[in-house]
C-alpha cells in the first residue's frame, strides 16, 4: 500500500510522517520534560502530588544507587508494580542509568515470573512489597542478585505514608509474609543514590529501551526488543494524532491523562507515561482500576482531559451508579486499545460524556499503536481506524503476497518506526513474523475499505484476548497437561460479555475421580487471573484432524 490512501481520512493539521529523530533518546526526552516543566505535577497519586522536578531528582538518585551496583551498560532491570509514584520514577532511573527495563505484570505466578526473569536476565527487580512473596518463590532459579522494595506509602510523605502502609500490611493485610534476605527499601536506595554521582551514558536511538513480554504461540513468552527511537516514534505519533482535540484544553490548564491502565501494559506505557512527558502533562495514577468506586472516586476530584482504557473499563465505568458524580465535560479524547471496543459500550460512553471513544490498535511489538480512528470522529465506527503517521499497513494472503482487491481479507503487516527490532535473542521466533520489506506481521486478518480503514475480522493464531491481555491456549495448555489425573487438554476462546474473550478448557482425564475444583486450584497457583478458565469442561475425546492436530474451531463452535 504504497500509496496510503488513509491519509485522505486524516483531519486537518496531522502531518503524514513525523520526525521521530529529535530525540537521541527517551532520556534525552524525559530531562526535556523534567527541565521545561520543572514546577508542574507530574502524577497525581492518593491525593499526593509529585513535580517533575521531584520525579528528576528522585531518578537521578535512583539511576546513582542502580550504577553502584556495580550493574554493566544494557543490562535488565525489572519492574514489577501496580500504578504508583515509584514506577515512572524507576523508569527514569533504569533508562538513566544506561540499563534496560522490563515490564513484569505483578499479579503473576511465581512460574510465570521466573520465566521472564531468566528469559530477560535480569539482573535486578524493583517490586512492591505486595508481592515479594512471589518473588522468593523463584529468586533463587533466576540470575536477579539485587531486589528494591517499594511499599505503597514510600512517596506518601511520613505520616500519610506510615498510614497508607500500616493499613495495606496490617489491616487489608494485602502483604503476605515474605523474606528477601539483602533487599533493600525504595526509600533508603534513594537516600544512597544521593550520596553518589549519575554517570551520564551516551544513549543513542539503536540501543534497546524496554524488553516487552508478550505471550508466545509456542506457550512461551517472548521479549520484544523495543528501541528508544521505537517508543520515541510512538509518541510523537500519538501526540499529532490528538492534536485535534487536545489543542481545545483551553491555555494555562494542564492536559491531564487517566492512567487506569497497568504501566507494565505496553499501551499505558508509551500513551500515557511517556505522551505526558512529552506534553507536559499531569498523570493520574490509579494503582487497581478493577475497585470501580475508588476509581470514580478518584476522577470526582480532578479536571481530565485524555482517558486511553479497554473496553472493560469504559463498560465498567459508564454502567455503575456513581458515574454521574464525576465530571466528564473536559474530557477530549477516550482512546478504547487493547481488546475491540463494543458498539453497545461506545454509544452508552458518548450518550454519558460527549466524548466518542476512538478505537485504536497496536501490539507490544509496535510500541504498541499502529493505527486509530481520527480524534474528531463523533460517532463510533466498529473500525481500527486508520494508520498512523509514518505508519504503512498492507494485506496479505496465506503465501505472503499483498491483497489488492478492496475488501479482501489478509494478514494485517505493519511496517513504521514504531515496530520493534525483533524478539529478545529468538532470531527464528523474529524470523517468523518479519516480512523481507520489513514489515511486522500481526496475526490478525482484516479488510481495508475504500477510505484506508482497516477492520479486524479474524486472528490467524489461536490466542485468547481476555479484558486487552493476550492468552496462548499452548501456555495453558501445558500447565493443565503436567497435572496428575489430566490425559490431554486443549484451550480455546469464547465470547464473553464481561471480557470480550474469556479461556474454555476442555479436558479427557486420565482419573476419572478428577473434578473441576481440583483444576481450578492448580490453575491458580499456576496461572495468572486473566489465564484462567472460565469454562471447564470434561470430555470422552478432542475433536482431531486425521493427523492428530485438535481441532479448536469445533471446541470453540460446541458452547
Amino acid at each position: 500500500m504504497t500509496d496510503r490512501i488513509w491519509l485522505s481520512s486524516y483531519p486537518a493539521g496531522v502531518p503524514a510522517d513525523i520526525d521521530a529523530g529529535q530525540y537521541p533518546s527517551l532520556v534525552a526526552l524525559m530531562e526535556e520534560a523534567f527541565s521545561k516543566y520543572a514546577d508542574r505535577v507530574a502524577y497525581s497519586f492518593m491525593g499526593k502530588e509529585i513535580t517533575y522536578a521531584q520525579t528528576d531528582s528522585l531518578s537521578k538518585a535512583f539511576a546513582a544507587y542502580l550504577q553502584g551496583l556495580g550493574l554493566a551498560r544494557g543490562d535488565r532491570v525489572a519492574i514489577m508494580m501496580p500504578n504508583v509514584p515509584q514506577y515512572p520514577v524507576a523508569v527514569a532511573a533504569i533508562l538513566r542509568a544506561g540499563f534496560v527495563v522490563v515490564n513484569v505484570n505483578p499479579l503473576y505466578t511465581p512460574r510465570e515470573l521466573e520465566h521472564q526473569l531468566k528469559d530477560s536476565g535480569a539482573k535486578a527487580i524493583v517490586i512492591i512489597e505486595n508481592f515479594a512473596t512471589t518473588l522468593e518463590q523463584c529468586i533463587g532459579h533466576t540470575p536477579v542478585k539485587h531486589v528494591v522494595l517499594c511499599a505503597m506509602g514510600d512517596q506518601l510523605g511520613l505520616l500519610k505514608g506510615a498510614l497508607v502502609n500500616y493499613v495495606v500490611r496490617n489491616v487489608k493485610k494485602m502483604v503476605p509474609a515474605y523474606n528477601l534476605p539483602g533487599a533493600v527499601r525504595f526509600n533508603e536506595a534513594v537516600a544512597q543514590g544521593t550520596r553518589g554521582t549519575l554517570k551520564k551514558p551516551d544513549i543513542k536511538p539503536d540501543d534497546i529501551a524496554l524488553l516487552q513480554y508478550t505471550g508466545g504461540t509456542t506457550g512461551v513468552s517472548k521479549g520484544a526488543v523495543l528501541l528508544q527511537r521505537n517508543i520515541i516514534a510512538n509518541v510523537l505519533q500519538s501526540e499529532v494524532w490528538n492534536e485535534p482535540v487536545m489543542k481545545k484544553v483551553p491555555q494555562g490548564e494542564q492536559p491531564t491523562s487517566i492512567c487506569a491502565l497497568p504501566l507494565y501494559h505496553i499501551f499505558a506505557f508509551t500513551v500515557n507515561m511517556m505522551l505526558s512527558m512529552r506534553m507536559g502533562g499531569k498523570t493520574l495514577l490509579i494503582p487497581n482500576p478493577r475497585d470501580l468506586p475508588a476509581v470514580l472516586k478518584e476522577l470526582s476530584k480532578q479536571r481530565f482531559h485524555s482517558f486511553p482504557a479497554v473496553n472493560t473499563l469504559f463498560n465498567g465505568l459508564a454502567n455503575h451508579p456513581d458515574f454521574n458524580t464525576v465530571d466528564w465535560s473536559h474530557l477530549k479524547v477516550s482512546v478504547g486499545g487493547g481488546m475491540a471496543v463494543q458498539g453497545a459500550v461506545a454509544k452508552l460512553w458518548l450518550e454519558k460524556t460527549g466524548c466518542p471513544i476512538c478505537e485504536g490498535y497496536g501490539l507490544s511489538e509496535t510500541s504498541p499503536s499502529a493505527t486509530c480512528n481520527p480524534v474528531t470522529v463523533k460517532e463510533f465506527s466498529g473500525t481500527i481506524g486508520v494508520p498512523l503517521p509514518s505508519t504503512y499497513l498492507k494485506l496479505l494472503d496465506d503465501d505472503g503476497h499483498e491483497v489488492t482487491t478492496l475488501g479482501q481479507p489478509g494478514e494485517i503487516a505493519i511496517k513504521g518506526p514504531q515496530v520493534m527490532a525483533g524478539y529478545w535473542q529468538r532470531p527464528d521466533e523474529t524470523a517468523k513474523v518479519m516480512t523481507e520489506d520489513g514489515f511486522f506481521k500481526s496475526g490478525d486478518v482484516g479488510v481495508m475499505d475504500e477510505r484506508g480503514y482497516f477492520k479486524i475480522v479474524d486472528r490467524k493464531k489461536d490466542m485468547v484476548l481476555v479484558s486487552g491481555f493476550n492468552v496462548y491456549p499452548n501456555e495453558v495448555e501445558e500447565v493443565v497437561a503436567a497435572m496428575p489425573g489430566v490425559m490431554e487438554c486443549a484451550v480455546v476462546g469464547v465470547p464473553d460479555e464481561k471480557m470480550g474473550e474469556a479461556v474454555k478448557l476442555v479436558i479427557v482425564r486420565k482419573d476419572p475421580e478428577l473434578t473441576e475444583a481440583q483444576v481450578r486450584e492448580f490453575c491458580r497457583a499456576n496461572l495468572t487471573g486473566y489465564k484462567q478458565p472460565r469454562v471447564i469442561e470434561f470430555r470422552e475425546e478432542l475433536p482431531k484432524t486425521p493427523v492428530g492436530k485438535i481441532l479448536r474451531r469445533e471446541l470453540r463452535d460446541k458452547k
